[in-house]
């Protein structure tokens, strides 16, 4: 990370990667009977490594409003669930077959395919009863809303149509319009959700989050080009998963469709635009104007 992005937010995303991996812990605690193998598999996935970003980012947007910080935690537990639920289904051989992820291998080479659709399945369940919990949330609307808008995220409106999506995009070829709609889907969705989420939690109403969606929008969009010139000039050890399978795939990407400058000269873009629709908090946002720089920095 650059000396742009240190040494604040350096210390935000080591604080949040400690919280996350320490209620993954408490959570999901190893039974002593047949499920055991279950409970390894889920942890495999769930504790270490990764960036931690949707976390930060809901609890940075929950901390402009003021929220606990515990309450917070939980919320950002229930979506980086959903996150990596969506991995461990996206490394399986029926998808993108990867061997590895975050450094390690992926839950279906570390345990087995069965295990690994199960432990997906559990932290997609999981997230939704921790959102669902009164000891969460007191108030019953704002768990309601809560559990809708990552349901939206994370189904056929978000996520998984992403998914098929990206599927298909094997066998079609996708204009710029559609690959930005898939990415917005697939990519975009969680990380839009995970802003959202926070000004839920600050009791924000629909119409005054616009700023907050704009801002994660932009974010979405310049993540998943920033993405793409990683899979295209990365280092497999430095990002830990395998990189240029979609080119290998034919699949149409943003730097397929921009080339390299210009989808760089677009990432820089998105992430000025993003951290203009800031401009109506102070300090307080700094925390989301780093994120959006990091977005362009990173080496994973």
């Amino acid at each position: 990370m650059t000396s742009a992005t240190a040494p604040s937010l350096d210390q935000a995303l080591a604080a949040v990667a400690a919280d996350i991996d320490a209620r993954f812990d408490r959570l999901l605690a190893v039974p002593d009977d047949p499920r055991a193998d279950l409970y390894k598999a889920m942890r495999h996935a769930a504790i270490g490594g990764g960036k931690r970003l949707r976390p930060l980012l809901l609890c940075a947007t929950a901390d402009l409003f003021g929220v606990d910080r515990d309450c917070a935690g939980e919320v950002a537990m229930a979506v980086e669930a959903i996150h990596v639920y969506s991995l461990i289904h996206d490394d399986l051989p029926a998808m993108d077959d990867d061997d590895m992820r975050r450094g390690k291998p992926t839950v279906h080479k570390a345990f087995d395919e069965a295990t690994a659709i199960l432990a997906g399945d559990c932290l997609h369940a999981l997230a939704f009863e921790v959102l669902a919990d009164p000891a969460t949330h007191a108030d019953p609307f704002v768990r309601a809303e809560l559990v809708m808008e990552l349901a939206r995220a994370s189904g056929p409106s978000g996520m998984a149509g992403g998914q098929m999506m990206d599927l298909v995009a094997e066998r079609m070829t996708f204009d710029l319009a559609t690959v930005t709609r898939l990415q917005q889907m697939k990519t975009g969705a969680l990380i839009g959700v995970s802003v959202e989420m926070g000004a839920i939690l600050g009791r924000v109403p629909p119409e005054g989050r616009r700023s907050l969606r704009g801002y994660a929008h932009d974010l979405g969009l310049a993540f998943q080009i920033a993405d793409d010139l990683l899979d295209a000039e990365g280092d497999e050890a430095v990002v830990g998963k395998a990189l240029r399978k979609d080119g290998a795939a034919g699949k149409e990407t943003f730097l397929s469709l921009l080339g390299v400058d210009r989808a760089r000269d677009q990432c820089r873009m998105l992430v000025d635009q993003a951290i203009a629709h800031l401009h109506g908090f102070g300090p307080e946002a700094d925390v989301l104007r780093a994120i959006a720089r990091y977005v362009v920095e990173r080496d994973r």
